[in-house]
């Protein structure tokens, strides 16, 4: 159930929109040795994902380097999906094309002139990663391209099983928690992540890129209109909206909890730390009076700190 690999999906860089590292496009370079490749994954996750890259550093020293070549293998399309820099839709698609086969390409042949997929291929290969579960990351990405409402919660979880939960899943195989008694649970901590995403950048979703990731159901429910999302205003049906959604979150996460026990113990500090200031967004949006539309919520380092100190206790 470690599928706290999912805040990959938002990050403070990469919600910024900043070109901050990441290459806008795939372009093979030269072929470069395994080290080198698995280095090159290290620093694209210690640059993108803060929270992720402060969690990850507690695994054992074996598993480190596969699980950031898979924060590194889905950063690429991510970049390419949310900050394009002047490609146009079909540029996107074909980027995306490109990346699916040479991944086919590098976990057939176990090796690749990009350090990314060189690496990942490598960790794939080793761990046994489903190459399915590539495909269905893939394809939520493609999703991203065009659809940018869910008119149900069933609606966005067939996005958030691609987006969130299969990167979970493949999670499982690098940590060993394989059992078919893990999936679920492993299904409900990415998705409770994913959500947590959603809320806290409801505003900037709706600036950016025009995409509302909350169920077009939910804004009914609670008369909740775009118009409001789009001129920022913090009515008390918005606030009742971002309780609901906060509420629903929380409850998944406590199912997700309950899979912990499928962690071998060698993982599961740092997908427990994880998780924990991961929910603690929530907390920060309520102390933010609900307001997911001018304000992001934030995890100070310190609190990193301390939270890593009392889980540590915990274990």
């Amino acid at each position: 159930m470690a599928v706290f690999l999912q805040t990959a999906r938002s990050d403070s860089a990469k919600r910024s929109g900043r070109n901050t590292g990441v290459p806008a496009e795939y372009s093979p370079g030269t072929t470069q040795d395994l080290p080198a490749a698995y280095a090159h994954c290290r620093q694209i996750n210690r640059h993108y994902g803060t929270t992720y890259y402060f969690s990850t550093c507690f695994f054992p020293k074996r598993l480190r380097p596969a699980v950031h070549s898979l924060y590194a293998w889905v950063r690429y399309p991510d970049e390419w999906v949310d900050n394009p820099h002047g490609m146009t839709l079909d540029e996107q698609r074909d980027r995306l094309r490109q990346w699916r086969d040479a991944t086919a390409d590098a976990i057939k042949t176990g090796n690749s002139d990009h350090p990314v997929l060189s690496a990942w291929a490598d960790a794939a290969r080793r761990f046994e990663v489903p190459s399915q579960h590539m495909r269905d990351f893939l394809d939520a990405m493609e999703m991203d391209l065009t659809i940018t409402r869910y008119e149900t919660f069933q609606d966005l979880q067939r996005y958030t099983w691609g987006s969130a939960s299969v990167v979970g899943l493949m999670m499982c195989h690098i940590i060993g928690a394989r059992s078919e008694e893990a999936v679920p649970h492993a299904t409900s901590l990415g998705l409770a992540m994913q959500l947590t995403n959603f809320l806290r950048d409801v505003g900037e979703d709706w600036r950016e890129r025009n995409r509302i990731y909350l169920p077009m159901e939910d804004l009914r429910r609670f008369s909740v209109s775009e118009d409001d999302i789009a001129s920022n205003r913090l009515t008390d049906n918005v606030r009742a909206l971002v309780r609901f959604e906060a509420d629903r979150a929380r409850e998944i996460y406590a199912h997700a909890d309950a899979g912990m026990q499928y962690i071998p113990r060698e993982g599961r500090l740092p997908v427990r730390l994880a998780r924990v200031l991961y929910s603690r967004i929530l907390d920060k949006i309520e102390d933010n009076d609900y307001d997911v539309l001018t304000m992001r919520a934030r995890i100070p380092t310190s609190e990193k700190l301390r939270t890593l100190a009392y889980e540590m206790l915990r274990s």
